[in-house]
């Protein structure tokens, strides 16, 4: 008896094809995920070495260094200019101050003249009378001793014009209403009471003081004012 396989029927009915058997596939249920297959790929993170170590404590010293040198730089700059902002008022200062002894010296030569030019009386600088040529003319009028004082008051103001240019100036506290007392530029010789006047105001001068491109150089001698 001859059994008949399905496979024999069919090379029965195409004889010209050929017999073909086909491989089995097998697939999970489980669906794969995108981690699982980059993390697979990925190759692993190097582990730090002591290397990195080193590098990074040279780069935090030179950055100390750059901070400190910076520091050291804004300091010189900022003494560079207190020496030069020094330097120029020293030199103004020995400018305006060189003359001072000078000045000293010569605050003498200008009291006299002022003191020769104030022991003159009014009353023979000019005549009384109108008509120079009239007999009744006051006889204390002495012409010659006007022209000598006319000619000492021109030479003390073209003196003290040019003392001025040089910085020296004069100055007389009782000038006007009278200034009051400033122990920086008057020396008080004594003290009195005086009416119609301010305690501590300057009503006499004694002798003028003298300042030099603003310092005192004498201080002025006067009078003060003390009612109470």
């Amino acid at each position: 008896m001859n059994l008949v396989t399905p496979c024999s029927s069919k090379q029965t009915l195409y004889p010209s094809l050929p017999l073909r058997i086909l491989p089995r596939r097998y697939y999970s249920a489980a669906p794969e995920t995108a981690s699982t297959t980059a993390s697979s790929s990925d190759p692993p993170a190097p582990e730090p070495t002591e290397e990195a170590d080193p590098i990074k404590k040279e780069l935090e010293a030179k950055n100390r260094e750059i901070i400190d040198l910076k520091d050291r730089y804004l300091r010189s700059v900022a003494d560079f200019r207190n020496l030069q902002d020094r330097t120029k008022r020293d030199v103004q200062s020995a400018r305006d101050f060189a003359i001072t002894k000078f000045a000293s010296d010569l605050i003498e030569s200008v009291d006299n003249l002022d003191r020769a030019l104030t022991t003159v009386p009014s009353s023979k600088l000019a005549p009384q009378n109108s008509d120079p040529d009239s007999p009744a003319q006051d006889n204390e009028y002495n012409k010659d001793l006007a022209n000598l004082y006319d000619g000492l008051k021109m030479t003390e103001t073209i003196l003290m014009g040019t003392l001025k240019k040089h910085g020296l100036e004069r100055f007389d506290p009782s000038e006007g209403e009278g200034q009051m007392f400033n122990p920086n530029r008057h020396e008080a010789t004594f003290q009195t009471k005086v009416e119609g006047k301010e305690n501590g105001q300057v009503f006499m001068t004694q002798q003028k003081g003298f300042i030099l491109n603003g310092r005192v150089i004498r201080a002025a001698k006067v009078g003060v004012v003390k009612n109470s």
